[in-house]
């Protein structure tokens, strides 16, 4: 087993050595932006469409890697991904990004979804705080009011999900998944108080520090539940969870966006919000953890998905180790270490000219899905990189 000492290192040379030399490949040098499409072959397509989230979670991860590196080749990386989610993903007439648009840039699904317009506040926020450039934040500022005005249901309060391109309320295809159509979602709201707490740090205005306290709230009171520990996946429009379904990874995952938001707005010590950040991570520790040191997927009712996904082993090793600076349990460090061996055994891509498989199954066998696509890109991994480099000093 890797000792922790040596985890770091170990997570510097794979990110800049393995993750980013592999998607700056895929810059697109004739259309502006990044592939769309990496087969499980490796192969790249040069004509597959670019989805919107995947163009924000590129901008980000390199604003992030320039920011965190000082390297500028990857400030030109981001300068071309902020370009092409400008010209391209944005839709300068009615607003907001798209949900996907062609390889040449053209729209292709016109859709807005708040969840997209979150990853755009993310990355905008993210590039000027990498790079000073006063119009992403002033576009980042107008994805945020944006948000609130035509994403907020004021009254509940909740967050909605998917619009056509004029902004009338769609049904929520998008975002729902194991056989239901959700009016809210777990998943929408924590990625709203991610994007606003990366804003809040470089606009440390009223109006975010209001909404995320709003958001605070609805994790709390709506999507929490205290007794199992759990959070709720999907919800009706009246807040009522209407499927048992346990997402261990995106449990973890919002223990700590939870803790970083409480963190940038002085809350570290909030006695509730606290408790709810230490107890889903035990909580995942104890119900989700492998023998074999993994993550599963999820439970749905008694059925397990034992998938082994990427960005779930990515999230649980910053979602432990953020549990371990926050308790000092010896656990949490175990958890990382044994993860990281499982990542590096099973997840990582060895061949030449890969990056981390999709999922494997309990054998450690992958699975033939993309591995790079509308969905899978560089933000779950790069960002689990940067945030134990930064966190282990």
């Amino acid at each position: 087993m890797t000792h922790i000492n040596d985890i770091k290192t170990e997570i510097k040379e794979h990110w800049e050595g393995h993750i980013l030399p592999f998607w700056s490949a895929l810059k697109d040098h004739n259309n502006g932006g990044f592939y769309g499409w990496v087969g499980n072959d490796l192969q790249v397509d040069p004509l597959a469409p670019k989805g919107g989230i995947a163009a924000a979670r590129q901008l980000w991860s390199f604003a992030a890697a320039y920011r965190v590196t000082g390297n500028e080749i990857w400030r030109d990386h981001a300068e071309h991904a902020y370009r092409f989610l400008v010209d391209h993903v944005m839709d300068t007439e009615y607003g907001g990004m798209y949900w996907m648009v062609h390889a040449n840039g053209e729209p292709m699904d016109t859709s807005k979804h708040v969840y997209t317009q979150s990853f755009g506040v993310y990355s905008l926020s993210e590039y000027y705080r990498a790079t000073g450039d006063a119009s992403a934040l002033e576009l980042a500022k107008t994805l945020f009011a944006l948000i609130e005005d035509r994403g907020l249901n004021a009254e509940l309060p909740a967050y909605k999900e998917q619009f056509d391109r004029l902004w009338k309320e769609q049904p929520n295809e998008m975002l729902s998944e194991n056989g239901v159509i959700a009016d809210y979602t777990m998943n929408t709201h924590i990625h709203v108080l991610e994007a606003y707490t990366t804003l809040y740090r470089v606009w440390p205005d009223q109006q975010v520090k209001t909404a995320l306290e709003r958001l605070l709230g609805i994790l709390y009171e709506r999507v929490y539940d205290k007794d199992t520990k759990f959070l709720g996946v999907f919800f009706n429009k009246e807040w009522q969870s209407i499927i048992d379904l346990r997402s261990f990874g995106h449990d973890i995952e919002a223990s700590w966006l939870i803790d970083e938001t409480l963190k940038v707005m002085g809350l570290d010590k909030h006695p509730e919000y606290s408790a709810m950040v230490t107890d889903i991570a035990y909580n995942i520790s104890n119900v989700a953890v492998q023998d074999d040191g993994s993550l599963m997927n999820e439970q749905e009712g008694d059925h397990v998905d034992e998938k082994r996904i990427w960005w779930v082993q990515a999230e649980a090793m910053v979602g432990f180790y953020n549990a371990y600076e926050r308790t000092g349990d010896p656990l949490f460090l175990e958890r990382v270490e044994r993860l990281w061996t499982y990542t590096k055994e099973h997840i990582i891509d060895h061949r030449a000219g890969g990056e981390w498989y999709w999922s494997v199954d309990g054998n450690g066998t992958p699975d033939q899905s993309e591995i790079a696509g509308p969905w899978k890109c560089p933000y779950h991994n790069s960002r689990f990189c940067i945030e134990l480099i930064e966190r282990m000093g």
